[in-house]
C-alpha cells in the first residue's frame, strides 16, 4: 500500500463499536473519498496523487470492508445501511477536526455520500458521486438490460446464507469476472496489479464475503426504505452536487443519470465520462479534469 500511496499515513478510529481505516495525505480543505463494492480505499491510488496536491485526502475503507471493522448484522440491516456508514465517515472526519468537507463516492460509496448528504447536510459542502444514480431510483426503475448488469443487486441482498455459499468456493474469481465485467474493456487492464492484490486479499475473506453481502441486503431494505421516506418528503440534497458517470457503466442503462439527480438535488451538474464503472481507475484523467474545477468552486 506505501506504493500505492506514497507520503500517506493510516489513521484509524473508533465509533459505535466499529473500527474505521482510513489513510490520510496531502494538504489543503478536507476530502473524503468513498470507495464502493468490492474495493476497498486503493481504488483512488490514480487520481489522490493530484488531488493531495489541493486538499487533505482522507480515504476510508467502509465498514465491513478492507481493514476497517465488520460488526455484526441485525434484522433491520441498518449496521450495513448507509445511513450507519455515513455516521461512521462524520465521526472519523470530527475526529480529525474536519466539521465541514467535500465529499466524492464511486459506488456504494456514492450511495453512503448522498445519504451523507441528506442526515449531514451541515458537515458536507459539496457532493461528488460516481456512476450511480439513487437506490430508489435503482430499485423502481429495473429495466431488462438494467437487472442483468446488475444481477448483483438482487443476489447479494439474498438472506443467508445463499450468495456467501455460491462465493465462498472462488472468491477471487467472482470478484475478478465481476469488476471486469463492468469495465469499459471487459478485462482486468484498467487495474494495477498491487489494487489487485488488495481487492482479492480483503474479500475472499468469509468475513468480508458475509460483510458485503449485508451491504447489499440493507440496501434492498433499510436504504430503500430511508430513500422512500425523503422521497415522499420531496427532501433534497442541499449542497452543490456532481454526477458522473461511465459511458459505459451502470447508470448509462437507466432513462438519464443527471434528470434523475436533478430530482434529489437543489443543484446538480454532470455529464459522462469515456469510461465502464470504475472510473477513477479506466479514465482518471478526465475525472480529475471534470472533479478538480468543481471542487475548486464548491469545496471550500
Amino acid at each position: 500500500m506505501s506504493r500505492l500511496f506514497p507520503g500517506t499515513q493510516e489513521y484509524r478510529h473508533r465509533h459505535a463499536g466499529v473500527e474505521i481505516f482510513a489513510r490520510i495525505g496531502g494538504s489543503g480543505p478536507p476530502l473524503l473519498l468513498i470507495h464502493g463494492f468490492p474495493q476497498t480505499h486503493a481504488m483512488w491510488h490514480k487520481v489522490a496523487p493530484e488531488l493531495m496536491r489541493h486538499f487533505t485526502c482522507v480515504m476510508p475503507d467502509l465498514r465491513g470492508y478492507g481493514y476497517s471493522s465488520c460488526p455484526e448484522n441485525d434484522a433491520k440491516n441498518e449496521a450495513y445501511s448507509k445511513r450507519a456508514m455515513a455516521q461512521d465517515l462524520v465521526a472519523l472526519m470530527n475526529s480529525l477536526g474536519h466539521e465541514r468537507f467535500a465529499v466524492v463516492g464511486h459506488d456504494r460509496g456514492a450511495r453512503v455520500a448522498y445519504r451523507m448528504a441528506l442526515d449531514a447536510p451541515d458537515a458536507v459542502s459539496s457532493l461528488t458521486v460516481l456512476d450511480i444514480v439513487p437506490t430508489h431510483a435503482m430499485w423502481h426503475n429495473f429495466t431488462v438490460r438494467l437487472a442483468m448488469k446488475t444481477y448483483h443487486w438482487l443476489m447479494l441482498a439474498q438472506p443467508h446464507p445463499l450468495p456467501e455459499m455460491l462465493i465462498e468456493p472462488n472468491p477471487v474469481g467472482y470478484l475478478d469476472y465481476t469488476i471486469a465485467s463492468w469495465t469499459k474493456s471487459r478485462d482486468l487492464s484498467a487495474f494495477s496489479e498491487e489494487a489487485l492484490s488488495e481487492y482479492r486479499m480483503h474479500y475472499a475473506t468469509p468475513e468480508h464475503i458475509h460483510a458485503t453481502c449485508n451491504d447489499y441486503r440493507a440496501g434492498a431494505t433499510y436504504d430503500l426504505a430511508a430513500d422512500v421516506v425523503d422521497h415522499a418528503a420531496e427532501r433534497r440534497i442541499a449542497c452543490p452536487t456532481l454526477a458522473l458517470w461511465g459511458t459505459a457503466g451502470i447508470p448509462s442503462e437507466t432513462e438519464g443519470p443527471l434528470e434523475t439527480w436533478h430530482a434529489w438535488c437543489e443543484s446538480v451538474e454532470g455529464h459522462g465520462v469515456d469510461s465502464g464503472h470504475f472510473i477513477a481507475e479506466e479514465n482518471p484523467r478526465d475525472l480529475l479534469a471534470a472533479l478538480l474545477p468543481f471542487l475548486d468552486r464548491h469545496a471550500h
